[in-house]
């Protein structure tokens, strides 16, 4: 079953709002076995509302609309559908009288708009809406359903999840969809595509793969599509398996994982604290430790030393480390982390000392520059990286590379203390 959403307002292609319908509607039809087709905003116009509805029929089995059902003179919706499906208007008297009760308990009394939004087209079928007083509408036209709901997104979820989603899986049209997201850290796109080649080439016909890449990491979505999700889930995590095998240093994560949550586990395994001693980062790994629920069990705290008399006086950095080799150097890097972990008495540490920009920079130490050092019970590691020019671009880099770098650490402790104790 193919799917099509369109969304109706101005206020949408003005950019006074930001459409989060579409995008949880997609994912939640995918969830469901249904590929979305296409995804479209269109004007509070007559003619562009009927010329999306007819454009939709002919590419979808399942059209979506959201807004335009309020109960001002600028929501037209319900007068196109009319238009669209040939039809009249009638008052839905279930839905008059649940608009009735929400108003009462609130002390609003009813007006002429409010019995309005009871009106609807002779030819749908009504979806009760709980959360608000516009019901949801739900068509069919030859081989299409078209279902309108409020722009509301409180309202829309509620409708999708009660009434559309149910009445879909009785029609026994959906097929089943899995989806996998594999996180690939430390390799860039062209070079992950060349080294997958030959995996990627003999994966089932029925999977589809995505590389997904942004300026921190590539995500690779594998899709598989058929009538049996439990072969789907199957084949997919085999060839996951193929894929550790073929990359094992560099997967970090899978689907919606963070590497501050992945380290966190981590941690948690190896049951240790982290501390972290920021300089360029300005304390945003702290955030993102911070920001995951229960970080308390393994994040002990953090300095933010962005003074050098701070990384002095907090972090034990010695003035004649700073004298020879400045701030932003292998040596102070090394000096911070041991700093941060004798000074918070926690088992690894991370640090970080660069030039975040867009000043500072220098011909030796160009903008981008950034020490990053990772200590953990028994091992230390230090690395120079050479970012960009863009200062949060920067601080977002050195912040997720000093993760993955502490979880490159945290795996290979965790694995010698495993051999040890055999």
């Amino acid at each position: 079953m193919k799917a099509e959403i369109i969304t109706i307002g101005d206020e949408i292609l003005i950019g006074q709002i930001v459409d989060t319908n579409s995008a949880w509607m997609a994912e939640q039809l995918n969830l469901n076995g249904i590929e979305v087709y296409q995804v479209s905003s269109v004007h509070d116009d007559h003619k562009h509302i009927l010329q999306a509805l007819a454009d939709a029929q002919q590419r979808a089995d399942l059209v979506l609309i959201t807004g335009g059902l309020g109960p001002t003179k600028d929501d037209i919706t319900k007068k196109c559908l009319c238009e669209y499906f040939n039809c009249g208007m009638h008052t839905h008297q279930p839905s008059l009288q649940a608009i009735t009760e929400r108003l009462e308990k609130r002390g609003i009394a009813l007006n002429q708009l409010n019995r309005d939004q009871a009106l609807v087209p002779d030819s749908c079928t009504v979806l009760p809406n709980k959360n608000g007083t516009a019901p949801g509408m739900w068509f069919e036209k030859q081989d299409t359903i078209f279902v309108s709901m409020p722009g509301v997104p409180y309202e829309m979820t509620g409708i999708m999840e009660d009434e559309v989603f149910p009445r879909l899986r009785k029609s026994g049209k959906l097929k089943s969809i899995y989806h996998q997201t594999i996180l690939v850290y430390g390799i860039g796109e062209s070079t992950l595509s060349e080294m997958l080649e030959n995996w990627e080439n003999a994966l089932p016909p029925f999977i589809k793969l995505a590389y997904l890449p942004n300026q921190l990491m590539v995500r690779l979505r594998l899709s598989a599509y058929g009538t049996n999700s439990d072969e789907l889930k199957q084949t997919v995590d085999q060839q996951i398996g193929k894929l550790q095998e073929l990359i094992p240093d560099h997967i970090c994560g899978y689907n919606g994982d963070t590497l501050s949550e992945i380290t966190g586990k981590l941690l948690t395994k190896a049951s240790a604290m982290v501390a972290v001693a920021e300089s360029c980062t300005g304390g945003n790994i702290a955030h993102l430790y911070t920001e995951v629920p229960g970080s308390s069990s393994y994040f002990k705290g953090g300095v933010v030393a962005y003074s050098n008399d701070v990384k002095m006086a907090l972090l034990n950095v010695k003035a004649a480390t700073l004298d020879a080799h400045g701030a932003v150097s292998q040596q102070t890097a090394l000096e911070m982390v041991a700093g941060v972990k004798q000074a918070l008495g926690s088992d690894y540490g991370i640090a970080t000392t660069g030039i975040a920009g867009p000043d500072g920079g220098t011909s030796d130490k160009p903008v981008g520059t950034v020490w990053i050092a990772v200590s953990g019970k028994h091992t230390t590691r230090v690395e120079c990286f050479r970012f960009h020019h863009n200062r949060s671009r920067n601080i977002e880099r050195a912040s997720q590379t000093a993760l993955n770098m502490l979880r490159q650490l945290l795996l290979t402790e965790i694995n010698e203390a495993a051999v040890r104790t055999k």
